[in-house]
């Protein structure tokens, strides 16, 4: 019989953990990918080329979109996909911090089924299946029901918070805070220890598939920077920016935000 979904990425990411962590960061090779798609390193791809292996060949069905491999329009004809960042939060990785992230996800029809979000040096395992809830290292989780966005704590990069996003030409007064990994943003929100989360730029779905499950399985609703539901496995890979809270919060902070798209924040 086969091994279900969740469980085939939980023993995939807790592998891919034992790998980047045989390298040292620091010490390990890194360079700038072409057109200023930021770094990688040696781990980055050792990592996925063990996920790429063990996952396609226990699902040789699905499809495969990853940061580290070329993408193509073979993925698109599947109904099902792997959608995969090695490691997100590279940067960190390469600088020997410890809030960096392996992020599975596997995508219906557009629609995330079953996600991991893995910080192995923080022996943290954020999982969630469709319709069975969120997991932190196998307990449950929610997110927080903060209502008040001027007391609330969001994750967002410095930018974001720039008065040409905002209908009443600044922020809101909530309390900002910052983790590199994108996915470990997600993560947060889903646990309850951030009120929400955004970005307001276009986000690449291997940064933010396996949050988007997590999150909306932990009770909070997770959306473009408009307010539309993500779908996944697109021709071109990105999303609308995110935003993510819980319900009452999400529904304060999509109302605060100006619904042009203003030029592009960094994520």
């Amino acid at each position: 019989m086969p091994e279900p979904d969740l469980s085939l990425l939980i023993d995939a990411a807790r592998a891919a953990g034992e790998i980047a962590c045989s390298y040292s960061g620091p010490e390990a090779r890194r360079w700038d990918k072409p057109e200023g798609a930021g770094p990688v390193t040696e781990a980055d791809l050792a990592v996925n080329e063990m996920l790429e292996d063990r996952l396609r060949a226990a699902r040789p069905d699905y499809g495969w979109l990853s940061e580290e491999s070329e993408d193509g329009s073979e993925r698109l004809k599947r109904d099902r996909v792997f959608i995969i960042d090695p490691i997100d939060g590279t940067r960190s990785f390469a600088a020997g911090e410890r809030t960096w992230a392996h992020a599975l996800a596997i995508a219906e029809r557009g629609e995330v089924t079953a996600a991991v979000i893995y910080l192995p040096m923080c022996d943290l395992l954020y999982s969630a299946g469709r319709g069975a809830g969120a997991r932190l290292n196998g307990d449950p989780i929610a997110a927080s029901a903060s209502r008040d966005l001027d007391k609330a704590q969001i994750l967002a990069t410095r930018p974001n918070l720039e008065a040409r996003h905002w209908r009443a030409g600044a922020a809101p007064g909530f309390r900002r805070a910052y983790r590199p990994s994108l996915a470990y943003r997600m993560a947060l929100v889903a646990q309850g220890r951030y009120d929400g989360m955004m970005t307001l730029r276009p986000s690449w779905e291997w940064d933010i598939a396996a949050g988007d499950l997590i999150l909306q399985e932990a009770g909070a609703v997770c959306t473009d920077r408009r307010g539309a539901p993500l779908r996944f496995n697109n021709p071109q890979p990105q999303v609308n920016g995110v935003l993510a809270a819980g319900r009452s919060l999400h529904a304060r902070l999509s109302a605060a935000l100006e619904p042009h798209d203003p030029d592009i924040a960094p994520a």
